[in-house]
Protein backbone atom coordinates (compact mmCIF):
# COMPACT_ATOMS: atom_id res chain seq x y z
CA UNK A 1 0.00 0.00 0.00
CA UNK A 2 1.70 3.23 -1.07
CA UNK A 3 1.48 6.63 0.54
CA UNK A 4 -1.87 7.87 1.71
CA UNK A 5 -3.79 9.60 -1.05
CA UNK A 6 -6.73 11.98 -0.96
CA UNK A 7 -9.03 9.03 -1.61
CA UNK A 8 -8.02 7.28 1.59
CA UNK A 9 -10.71 9.11 3.57
CA UNK A 10 -13.22 6.97 1.68
CA UNK A 11 -11.47 3.80 2.81
CA UNK A 12 -11.31 5.18 6.35
CA UNK A 13 -15.06 5.87 6.42
CA UNK A 14 -15.72 2.41 4.97
CA UNK A 15 -13.60 0.92 7.78
CA UNK A 16 -15.69 2.74 10.38
CA UNK A 17 -18.89 1.50 8.77
CA UNK A 18 -17.60 -2.09 8.75
CA UNK A 19 -16.95 -1.65 12.48
CA UNK A 20 -20.65 -0.90 13.04
CA UNK A 21 -20.62 2.89 12.88
CA UNK A 22 -23.47 4.54 11.01
CA UNK A 23 -23.02 8.02 9.57
CA UNK A 24 -25.91 10.46 9.23
CA UNK A 25 -25.60 12.77 6.23
CA UNK A 26 -22.71 10.68 4.92
CA UNK A 27 -22.84 12.26 1.46
CA UNK A 28 -22.21 15.71 2.97
CA UNK A 29 -19.35 14.33 5.08
CA UNK A 30 -17.72 12.70 2.05
CA UNK A 31 -18.13 15.88 -0.01
CA UNK A 32 -16.50 18.03 2.66
CA UNK A 33 -13.61 15.61 3.18
CA UNK A 34 -13.04 15.42 -0.59
CA UNK A 35 -12.71 19.21 -0.71
CA UNK A 36 -10.33 19.43 2.25
CA UNK A 37 -6.57 19.56 1.74
CA UNK A 38 -6.07 17.91 5.13
CA UNK A 39 -8.94 15.42 5.41
CA UNK A 40 -7.81 14.09 8.81
CA UNK A 41 -8.13 17.54 10.38
CA UNK A 42 -11.44 18.09 8.56
CA UNK A 43 -12.72 14.77 9.90
CA UNK A 44 -11.82 15.78 13.45
CA UNK A 45 -13.57 19.12 13.02
CA UNK A 46 -16.69 17.51 11.56
CA UNK A 47 -16.77 14.85 14.28
CA UNK A 48 -16.72 17.64 16.86
CA UNK A 49 -19.05 20.12 15.14
CA UNK A 50 -20.90 18.27 12.38
CA UNK A 51 -24.18 17.86 14.26
CA UNK A 52 -25.21 21.39 13.29
CA UNK A 53 -25.26 20.28 9.63
CA UNK A 54 -26.61 16.80 10.30
CA UNK A 55 -23.35 14.85 10.33
CA UNK A 56 -23.56 12.39 13.22
CA UNK A 57 -21.91 9.09 14.08
CA UNK A 58 -23.68 6.28 15.89
CA UNK A 59 -22.19 3.08 17.28
CA UNK A 60 -24.49 0.11 16.62
CA UNK A 61 -22.11 -2.43 18.15
CA UNK A 62 -22.64 -1.44 21.80
CA UNK A 63 -18.91 -0.84 22.11
CA UNK A 64 -17.83 -4.29 20.95
CA UNK A 65 -16.06 -2.74 17.95
CA UNK A 66 -13.45 -0.69 19.82
CA UNK A 67 -10.53 -2.76 18.48
CA UNK A 68 -11.73 -2.30 14.89
CA UNK A 69 -12.11 1.45 15.40
CA UNK A 70 -8.63 1.63 16.97
CA UNK A 71 -7.23 -0.24 13.97
CA UNK A 72 -8.90 2.14 11.49
CA UNK A 73 -7.56 5.23 13.27
CA UNK A 74 -4.06 3.71 13.42
CA UNK A 75 -4.06 2.47 9.82
CA UNK A 76 -5.10 5.85 8.45
CA UNK A 77 -2.78 7.74 10.81
CA UNK A 78 -5.35 9.85 12.63
CA UNK A 79 -4.20 11.50 15.84
CA UNK A 80 -5.13 10.51 19.37
CA UNK A 81 -6.99 13.82 19.57
CA UNK A 82 -9.07 12.89 16.51
CA UNK A 83 -9.88 9.53 18.05
CA UNK A 84 -10.93 11.19 21.32
CA UNK A 85 -13.13 13.72 19.51
CA UNK A 86 -14.73 10.95 17.47
CA UNK A 87 -15.37 8.80 20.54
CA UNK A 88 -16.99 11.76 22.31
CA UNK A 89 -19.22 12.39 19.30
CA UNK A 90 -20.68 8.87 19.18
CA UNK A 91 -24.34 8.55 20.04
CA UNK A 92 -24.98 5.39 22.04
Amino acid sequence: MGSLSNESFEEFLDSLKKAGISISNEAQLRERLAEAQRWRYAFQTLAANGKSIGICFEDHSAGSNSAEIERAFAEFQLSERSKAVFSASLKH
